[in-house]
């Protein structure tokens, strides 16, 4: 048998090697299993939160998902983006913790977009997180962060041009910029070269593209034709579209301020006729 010390050694290896590769596999198989698990836990998850949000139960979506803001998952970090933003805005919010919930919902945004670049809802929840925050941090940074926010917003259509959302903000934007007051031009026109700008033709054009994409998909998005007709001077599809937005019914807190604005617009002009 040669040497019965050598033997006895190699059968050990050969014991050892057999049960470490036992060890790999069932370690290999756990891993496995973990990871899926992981996989439908987030999926059940997200399942929850998108039941909870278009049931407009704002809280109780923020509590949900405020337990995983640790998540590596983008599509759970703009959803809590998302679900702090609404949270900021709802009309028991005090300022201070307003402050608070639109810088967090920022950080969120931008984590979401590290983990997934591909993301278009990440690059949008990022571009309307930095437009919010823009809000605590004066007219020059607001003015700066436009080219980034105008960037995500372009990006977010790019990936997804299905997206009547992102196509609306867009508009949003232009709508933005085509009425900026003389004051914050001239300042726009000292800090930077090239200032942002646009028109009411080209927010025109997103809204009808966004109403195209999805009809009826948002009262704002009515509200703002009606709006951006009247700037154009053309009353007769202002009325139009500001009826619209006031016969639209109401879901959110949201839909009851266009409402109310819509009647007032359209009583603005029966009182002029």
């Amino acid at each position: 048998m040669g040497n019965p010390g050598a033997f006895k050694r190699s059968l050990l290896f050969s014991a050892l090697s057999y049960l470490g590769f036992e060890t790999y596999q069932v370690i290999s198989q756990a891993a496995v299993v973990h990871a899926t698990a992981k996989v439908f836990r987030i999926e059940e998850i997200l399942e929850q939160a998108d039941y909870l949000y278009e049931s407009g139960e704002t809280e109780k979506l923020y509590q949900l998902l405020s337990q995983y803001k640790e998540s590596e998952d983008a599509e759970l970090l703009w959803r809590l983006a998302r679900a702090s933003r609404d949270i900021a805005q709802l009309s028991g919010t005090s300022e201070e913790e307003k402050k608070l919930l639109v810088y967090e919902a920022l950080e969120y945004a931008k984590r979401a977009l590290e983990k997934n670049e591909s993301s278009f809802a990440a690059h949008k929840w990022y571009a309307i997180c930095i437009s919010d925050v823009g809000d605590y941090e004066g007219i020059k940074a607001k003015i700066a962060n436009s080219y980034i926010i105008k960037e995500h917003f372009e990006k977010a259509i790019e990936l997804n041009p299905k997206d009547a959302t992102s196509i609306h903000l867009m508009g949003i934007w232009c709508y933005t910029f085509a009425e900026m007051p003389w004051y914050q031009r001239r300042i726009a026109k000292m800090l930077f070269a090239t200032p942002p700008s646009s028109t009411y033709e080209e927010a025109l054009g997103y809204f009808h593209r966004a109403e195209q994409v999805e009809p009826n998909f948002y009262s704002k998005n009515l509200l703002l034709l009606g709006k951006t007709y009247l700037k154009l001077r053309n009353k007769k599809l202002a009325a139009f579209w500001l009826t619209k937005a006031k016969d639209y019914p109401v879901h959110t807190e949201e839909d009851k301020q266009v409402q109310t604005e819509a009647a007032q617009l359209l009583t603005g002009f029966s009182d002029k006729n």
